[in-house]
């Protein structure tokens, strides 16, 4: 039955799979780790790597992890620490929604979900249509441009500035600020990035005061979509926010909601270009976009890694585990599972029972899932519409990180 389930796959083999270290990728593997995720999948789907931690591939092993937060841990308290040290970068990546446990997990939660009702989507859908139909405007009137900088990355920017209520005139701050943040939580992070990527936390913590401090003095409207306001200060229950947890978990919605939007759209272009008939048949029946736009997100993960640890001795995916062990759960992997998926390496954008784990599952599901969906389908859907030609115009390299998969840039030429 395996044997049949891989047959027209690629994959790097048994030896691939034994040799297996996060924190020691060959180059090419981030234009293409999926002959090594299959490999892996198919020989040692519970695999253990040099420094003890384990690393998980199967789709059925993911969602059980995702749907027991008291056995799988979010907490990294314990774990940032060996590579982050006593740093800003380590102060946010552990006060920041995403890597905590309830009751904290929960109580931050509560106070950013207003931001992302269906009420409050359906007030931002005019101003996502608004901010695409701009942005198609400029790039068709230069014709050849970058994909990723000119096009994709505007819309996250914009949104996440109105969400902060950030100037226009201070937007351009906000993308190296979060590329650099969300490069801190590579497993090969080195002593100067560290302290780099720290620095880019000190730097938006000092904005946010100053921009927290001038929201006070000059309230804005509340039809602006500005959410900072409404996280200063106590809730309907009468519980605040520290200041740490105001500012680590304002930058949370940026780099949340930036760079993976921004690589969803590029990713979803650039699977197109490669499978045209996909293309084609996207454009013959514009319909198609919400079922095209989750087959993206399943077949180019934004984000390929996530972490837990158990908290007991436990058995998982057939290995007895000690507490305390530590494990990567390979998104990109399991979105790619043939048990789950058939054909997985071919895009099929009408693809049923599409249950990919792109935003993750259970408690800690991507709060901002449905914004990012929404902007995905706007953004591609528009850009496919109104370019007929869209050609690459040179070599579009892949980001050299392992936990979140997109481009560091992609040239392109596009006419209607």
């Amino acid at each position: 039955m395996m044997a049949d389930l891989y047959e027209g796959i690629a994959e790097a083999g048994p030896g691939a799979a034994a040799v297996f270290d996060i924190v020691t990728l060959d180059p090419d593997f981030y234009e293409n780790p999926y002959p090594v995720f299959h490999a892996l999948r198919r020989h040692a789907p519970v695999h253990r790597m040099p420094s003890g931690a384990w690393f998980l591939t199967r789709y059925a092993d993911l969602h059980a992890a995702y749907h027991d937060p008291v056995l799988f841990s979010s907490d990294k308290t314990v774990d940032f620490k060996n590579t982050m040290g006593d740093t800003s970068l380590y102060e946010h990546h552990t006060t920041s929604l995403v890597f905590n446990d309830p009751p904290r997990h929960t109580r931050v939660r509560k106070r950013l979900a207003p931001a992302f009702t269906p009420r409050a989507l359906r007030a931002l859908e005019g101003r996502v249509e608004e901010v695409v139909a701009a942005s198609l405007d400029e790039v068709a009137e230069m014709g050849s441009f970058d994909l990723l900088h000119d096009f994709a990355m505007k819309l996250p920017i914009e949104l996440i500035g109105d969400m902060l209520g950030v100037p226009p005139e201070d937007r351009a701050k906000l993308s190296p600020w979060a590329v650099a943040i969300l490069g801190g939580l590579e497993a090969d992070l080195k002593p100067e990035q560290r302290d780099q990527y720290s620095k880019a936390v000190d730097d938006f913590k000092d904005y946010l005061r100053w921009l927290i401090a001038e929201r006070k003095r000059n309230p804005l409207a509340d039809d602006t979509g500005e959410v900072l306001s409404k996280l200063v200060g106590p809730d309907a229950d009468g519980d605040s926010l520290t200041e740490l947890e105001l500012l680590h978990n304002c930058i949370f919605l940026l780099n949340a909601g930036h760079e993976t939007t921004a690589n969803t759209v590029t990713n979803g272009i650039d699977a197109l270009l490669r499978f045209p008939d996909q293309m084609d048949r996207l454009r013959a029946d514009p319909n198609l976009i919400v079922p095209a736009i989750e087959e993206v997100l399943r077949f180019e993960s934004s984000v390929q890694l996530n972490n837990r640890k158990l908290t007991v001795d436990a058995e998982v995916g057939g290995v007895a585990m000690k507490k305390g062990d530590y494990i990567w759960l390979c998104i990109g992997a399991a979105n790619r599972d043939p048990e789950e998926f058939p054909d997985p390496d071919c895009m099929n954008i009408g693809r049923e029972k599409n249950r990919h784990l792109a935003f993750g599952s259970g408690i800690h599901a991507c709060a901002g899932m449905s914004l990012g969906r929404m902007e995905a389908r706007i953004a591609l859907n528009g850009f496919i519409q109104q370019f007929g030609t869209i050609e690459p115009s040179g070599t579009a390299r892949h980001h050299p990180r392992a936990r979140f998969r997109g481009f560091v840039d992609y040239p392109v030429t596009a006419s209607p």
